[in-house]
């Protein structure tokens, strides 16, 4: 039986194959990646339970930490994300933050390249590592991440060759979404491989399939069964008998001769 992989498992596969991973938002994504074969899923920290252990038992799992202040802030946050069923957490916050979580046995995925929290400071949501300076930016941040004690980290939106090169140079398991084959795993989020995205797809996604349509095929179903239901109930057609609970007319009299005199006596009182 297939058990769910330890880092020092994913660290030993380093150049050796690639790996497979998806952002999984919802529990029926989560069991469509484990019965497909993902490797690695990235997910709301929200996910993970007991129900999400159930549905992807052997998926290796990062819960992303995000929107906190303290290094505390982010430690706590990872605990509770271990405890519920996380491998590994995923967090962009600073060096001292990466260094704290590991110093507490914390198995940490870093982000480097295009951040989409950071983007401002590369120029918005655009390709990084296009020129050799900031290409080195790049591999100065691996090199930082991994003295911090990372043991991995999503490279977004860089040039194949820059990121080969660095994933070949750093002991760091090297997630590439938009970064080319040169890394150790590739990385999409489910959305945009279900075509579920109405916005802009970048360049790096491939949709294999049309949720889209489907999702409005479905609506307009939604709102004709809604219709439908109404029109019943102004009719008189819904309730009708098959969905009432019923009773023996005797039982129905002897409540009724009850409460008929109370009713009475009811009113005079008033």
């Amino acid at each position: 039986m297939k058990h769910r992989p330890t880092v020092a498992d994913l660290l030993s596969m380093k150049g050796k194959r690639q790996l497979i991973m998806l952002r999984v938002v919802t529990l029926e994504e989560a069991e469509a990646a484990e019965k497909a074969g993902i490797d690695l899923v990235s997910v709301p920290p929200a996910l993970l339970g007991s129900e999400f252990r159930e549905a992807a038992p052997t998926v290796f799992a990062f819960p992303g930490l995000d929107d906190f202040v303290t290094a505390e802030d982010y430690l706590r946050a990872a605990f509770q994300a271990m405890r519920a069923g996380g491998d590994a957490v995923y967090c962009a916050a600073g060096l001292s933050t990466v260094r704290r979580l590991r110093e507490e046995g914390i198995p940490v995925c870093g982000h480097v390249g295009l951040i989409p929290s950071k983007a401002t400071w590369t120029g918005g949501f655009r390709a990084v590592g296009k020129t050799a300076e900031s290409a080195l930016e790049i591999w100065r941040q691996v090199k930082a991440l991994e003295e911090a004690g990372a043991f991995a980290a999503e490279i977004e939106v860089v040039p194949g060759e820059v990121a080969a090169a660095i994933s070949q140079r750093t002991s760091l398991l090297m997630l590439s979404m938009g970064a080319g084959t040169g890394c150790d795993a590739q990385y999409l989020f489910a959305e945009d491989v279900l075509g579920q995205n109405r916005g802009h797809y970048p360049r790096h996604a491939k949709v294999y399939r049309n949720f889209t349509s489907e999702l409005d095929r479905l609506q307009q179903e939604r709102i004709s069964a809604f219709r439908e239901y109404a029109e019943d109930v102004r009719s008189g057609a819904y309730p009708g008998k098959a969905h009432l609970v019923g009773i023996a007319p005797e039982e129905l009299d002897s409540f009724l001769s009850w409460i008929e005199p109370q009713e009475q006596a009811d009113f005079r009182a008033r």
